[in-house]
């Protein structure tokens, strides 16, 4: 081993010295004579070899410097501003893979939209817009929903896991260890993927979205394995909580307030919106009016109510007499005879807003913005979180 190291030592400083060599004589001039010596004076042989790599360098450094500049890549100074005000999330919810390659389609392609970063809000989308020269669209917040209820005190488990605390982790080992199959897991996987810290679990195991936070980037839709998360427009506040496509009697088995689909919301909704297909109750966003009928039906509550306040109807001044609001309310709350103003009774009134939809003249108010309640949520949400 020792010899070969040697070999190899010695063949480099061989080679060394040839190159050396070589040099010298390209400065000497070929077929210049070397006179014999006893002794080898290595300085000017060092001395132009350097000479000739520092010649060597200046060349190709100039033609690096003339290729950088015939074949640089202009920028527009746009993408830079824009790039500025992005949220960089990196979280793909406009469709591009980063914050940079959207902050370049919006600045280079007229089609793109300002307002695609929705972690940046509608503040960012003004900002864009009016770097790029382009109209704001205004778009209706979102933000995520947990399409689950069975925490662990009404919720069973088929076995006690007992591995990494992850819900990726969790569903290797036979699906996870929740009777029910379509039910979250409970170990946060969301909470750690959120960048805004707008997810926590709750004390019953099931994540809990702060909705002064939460921008509806929809990292935490895309981590949970059970797809028990949605990204969903604000005004959407009446939903099935519930993801279970098991039978009714399997459901029960599984969690107490999982939907049975039993078609109780199909029935009192006066819009149709819900609908029930392969055991599975859904709501159709497009059709709901956020009356909140279906609420007070669902025998197992699997349907939330994220409204925090419904405020009541009442008639004024100008009311007809028509007698519309009486027929078409689902809890007989409007009374009055025809031609004379009606009154409601407040006790029955549960501000479902059908009534106000239907009067001929406008004689009804105080239904409810969807919008401005969710306003109103996160600015008294927000004022907790300061206070604490």
């Amino acid at each position: 081993m020792m010899s070969t190291g040697l070999n190899m030592k010695r063949t480099g400083l061989t080679a060394v010295f040839m190159i050396l060599l070589f040099a010298s004589v390209v400065f000497a001039g070929v077929g210049g004579g070397i006179e014999a010596r006893e002794k080898v004076d290595i300085l000017p042989l060092v001395k132009w070899t350097l000479v000739f790599l520092a010649g060597l360098g200046v060349v190709l450094g100039a033609g690096l410097a003339i290729a950088a500049k015939r074949f640089a890549v202009q920028i527009d100074p746009r993408v830079e501003k824009v790039k500025d005000v992005l949220a960089h999330a990196h979280c793909g919810a406009c469709g591009y893979a980063g914050c940079e390659q959207y902050a370049e389609a919006v600045g280079n392609n007229p089609d793109v939209s300002p307002a695609l970063c929705i972690p940046a809000g509608a503040k960012g989308a003004e900002a864009v817009a009016l770097i790029t020269g382009k109209k704001a669209e205004i778009k209706e917040p979102q933000f995520a929903r947990i399409m689950c209820q069975g925490g662990t005190s009404i919720s069973r488990k088929k076995f006690k896991y007992e591995g990494v605390i992850d819900c990726r982790a969790a569903v290797l080992a036979g699906g996870g260890d929740k009777s029910c199959a379509y039910g979250c897991l409970g170990y946060g996987t969301c909470t750690r993927v959120c960048p805004f810290d707008a997810l926590h679990m709750g004390d019953d195991g099931l994540p809990v979205v702060d909705i002064t936070k939460c921008t509806g980037c929809r990292k935490c839709e895309q981590a949970c394995p059970k797809r028990v998360i949605e990204v969903l427009p604000a005004s959407r506040m009446v939903l099935v909580a519930c993801h279970s496509r098991d039978k009714g009697g399997d459901t029960r088995k599984n969690c107490d307030v999982g939907c049975i689909a039993c078609g109780a919301c199909v029935k009192v909704c006066p819009f149709d919106a819900p609908s029930v297909q392969n055991n599975f109750s859904r709501i159709d966003i497009n059709k709901c009016k956020v009356c909140g009928l279906c609420v007070s039906k669902c025998p197992t509550k699997a349907i939330v109510d994220h409204i925090p306040v419904r405020s009541k109807a009442f008639i004024m001044d100008n009311c007809i007499g028509c007698q519309i609001c009486t027929k078409v309310c689902p809890v007989d709350a409007p009374a009055g005879e025809q031609k004379k103003k009606h009154a409601i009774d407040q006790a029955k009134c549960i501000g479902c807003g059908i009534c106000t939809a239907k009067c001929p003249v406008q004689a009804i108010d105080g239904t409810f913005n969807a919008l401005e309640v969710f306003a109103a949520a996160a600015a008294k949400k927000a004022k907790q979180t300061a206070a604490a």
